[in-house]
């Protein structure tokens, strides 16, 4: 999965020793840009982000992957990052992550309205076929 969010919190690295050698890990807290925006901790395994690109304020684009577990009865779910970068110039979006002709996603910056019926060829009932006008679009 992916994910464009905006950095807003960086947390200390944490490190330990695992059977399999020497772990650290980084939680990162990031905000999409939704309508209604969402603040998600995402956890950064290993060297899998560039420690210029973790500033506050920064637009992040996040390769993950969703993992749940089980323990003692509840569960847990993790969001694992698997691949940060900054974000590219995200242009042809809104503020919103909409497309800008996504319908009416963008409080009239683009797009058409829902209820705006399709314009057509054949709206002005032009045609020419011995001076008589015809609804009929042959």
């Amino acid at each position: 999965m992916q994910l464009i969010a905006k950095l807003i919190e960086v947390q200390p690295t944490q490190t330990g020793e695992g059977k399999n050698g020497t772990w650290k890990k980084r939680n990162i807290i990031v905000e999409t840009s939704d309508r209604f925006p969402k603040k998600i901790c995402v956890t950064i395994w290993g060297d899998k982000a560039n420690e210029n690109d973790l500033v506050v304020g920064n637009n992040l684009d996040i390769s993950f992957d969703l993992e749940s577990r089980e323990f003692n009865g509840k569960w847990y779910t993790d969001v694992k990052a698997w691949k940060v970068e900054l974000a590219a110039n995200t242009s042809g979006e809104t503020a919103g992550g909409y497309p800008e002709n996504f319908p009416n996603m963008n409080n009239g910056n683009g797009g058409a309205a829902i209820n705006e019926p399709p314009s057509s060829v054949f709206d002005n009932n032009t045609f020419d076929d011995g001076g008589q006008v015809d609804d009929l679009p042959f």
